[in-house]
């Protein structure tokens, strides 16, 4: 009867599938990092790992989600222990690829289980929820800056407005699909010669231009198709002058009730995001890194209206055309009742902190210790390493 699987278990299980440099004071390079490309891709109410990626191997899975075993019946394998959600067909290919990695049984520092103090500390990368103002993905906005010799990269938020994850001191646009009619050009012209007298407004205000002229006439009035924002986000992070880092949310996770076919629904307009962006970035795939991550999972066994309440480890998934994909990283803690988090919940074995921050060390060449201390400070151990070739 299994019981536990380390990482290195898992590894020899997967798909056969398919790292020093000239230091500067605070960062070390390898070579620039000017044509690399990171998407975060933060799925907002708490999408729940043990669907995303269920461990049919591990006998505990049937026992608490009998109801849903079905559904990864013909479900893609990642190893012989994991099965992938069904509606998860494009990140499938994209693992059998070997461009897609999961890490399973991750979480940040935060134990308990408030969205909004999960999401504060997960953005902000700070020690605790509300401890610090700007968020992780603008401190590396900085820190590439700094490697490309004070060069700071195009950051841009896929969103109404910036996301916590990255607001602070670096400069980041913002762009949204409206449905109000477009503003004529003499008002934009009137604005940008209000703006020109201040250097700082005149900069943001002339980033912005930017990116609408990139976007185009995108057809869109909101955020809502998922295959088009995929595209969307692609057309903006593309080329010299694309954003280099960018960020992107999914609401709708939190399945407290009839999860089966409200995650089903959740994970198809993901799949759909994910694979109208990968074929947007066409030959730039090789050089894009794509996080997707969740504030935390949830619980282990269905409730009674056959959803799950909030929880604490969940899955992340890692994507792009460098990555050491095809396979799962985890040490699975196992889903016995002895085995679980408060007898509840997925155990978490991984610092979510330690995968964001080793895979964009190793993707943009970076220091990976210095990397975990500037985007998330305080904590203990090592980023995880081996996600990007």
């Amino acid at each position: 009867m299994l019981t536990r699987l380390d990482r290195r278990t898992l590894l020899a299980g997967s798909l056969a599938l398919g790292a020093s440099g000239l230091a500067l004071p605070r960062i070390a390079l390898a070579q620039t990092t000017g044509t690399r490309k990171v998407l975060f891709v933060l799925l907002r109410g708490a999408a729940d790992g043990l669907a995303m990626l269920a461990p049919v191997g591990d006998p505990g899975f049937e026992a608490l989600r009998g109801a849903a075993l079905a559904d990864y019946a013909s479900a893609p394998r990642i190893g012989s222990f994991f099965a992938l959600h069904p509606a998860l067909t494009e990140v499938g290919k994209a693992a059998a690829s070997g461009e897609a990695l999961f890490v399973h049984a991750a979480a940040t520092a935060y134990r308990e289980r408030s969205h909004f103090d999960a999401q504060n500390l997960l953005e902000t990368g700070g020690s605790a929820p509300y401890a610090t103002k700007d968020g992780w993905l603008n401190r590396l906005v900085t820190l590439t800056g700094e490697a490309q010799r004070g060069e700071m990269p195009r950051a841009l938020a896929i969103a109404p407005a910036v996301p916590l994850a990255l607001r602070g001191d670096a400069p980041v646009s913002s762009y949204a699909p409206s449905a109000l009619p477009a503003a004529s050009d003499d008002f934009m012209a009137r604005v940008g010669a209000l703006y020109e007298a201040d250097s700082e407004l005149a900069s943001l205000w002339a980033r912005a231009i930017e990116t609408r002229a990139m976007a185009g006439d995108d057809g869109l009035n909101s955020l809502r198709d998922a295959s088009a924002n995929g595209a969307l986000v692609a057309s903006l992070m593309q080329g010299a002058r694309g954003a280099q880092i960018a960020m992107i949310e999914v609401d709708g996770w939190d399945t407290h009730a009839n999860q089966r076919g409200a995650f089903a629904r959740q994970a198809r307009g993901l799949d759909a995001l994910l694979a109208a962006y990968r074929t947007g970035m066409g030959e730039e795939w090789r050089d894009t890194l794509v996080l997707v991550a969740t504030e935390f999972g949830r619980t282990a066994q269905l409730n009674g209206t056959g959803g799950t309440d909030h929880g604490t480890a969940s899955a992340a998934l890692v994507m792009g055309g460098n990555v050491r994909g095809g396979r799962v990283e985890a040490d699975w803690p196992g889903l016995a009742a002895r085995q679980l988090y408060e007898g509840r919940d997925l155990a978490p074995t991984i610092a979510l902190e330690s995968v964001l921050a080793g895979a964009v060390a190793e993707h943009f060449r970076l220091d990976p210790a210095q990397t975990l201390a500037r985007l998330f400070p305080g904590r203990i151990g090592k980023p995880l390493s081996g996600i990007v070739r």
